[in-house]
């Protein structure tokens, strides 16, 4: 038990989160319902997201953070929801984990 805390502490640590605070759209795949939301954080994991609304756990979205320079397309993925809390402002963060990204 000791050894996968170890572990997945030190996976976390594998990768920088880079603070985005960017407008982001999400595509859920059982619905196609699409949300805006706020992309807080990005890292070469996973994504940070704030939304208006609750999304479980378990959830496959496609994620589109558009670019700021026409030269670089931008930025698709498709991500996971492995955890959704409630902030103190009645919004919720998504902690998701990104399954593949588009163009890789």
């Amino acid at each position: 038990m000791m050894n996968s805390l170890i572990k997945d502490y030190s996976e976390k640590r594998d990768f920088i989160r880079m603070q985005v605070n960017a407008e982001i759209t999400l595509v859920i795949q059982k619905t196609n319902q699409t949300i805006k939301a706020i992309c807080k954080d990005l890292s070469g994991t996973g994504m940070q997201i704030e939304t208006e609304e609750a999304i479980d756990a378990g959830t496959e979205m496609h994620t589109m953070l558009p670019s700021n320079n026409e030269s670089f397309p931008p930025f698709e993925t498709q991500v996971v929801v492995r955890r959704c809390e409630e902030t103190a402002e009645g919004k919720y963060l998504l902690g998701t984990e990104i399954l593949t990204v588009k163009g890789q």
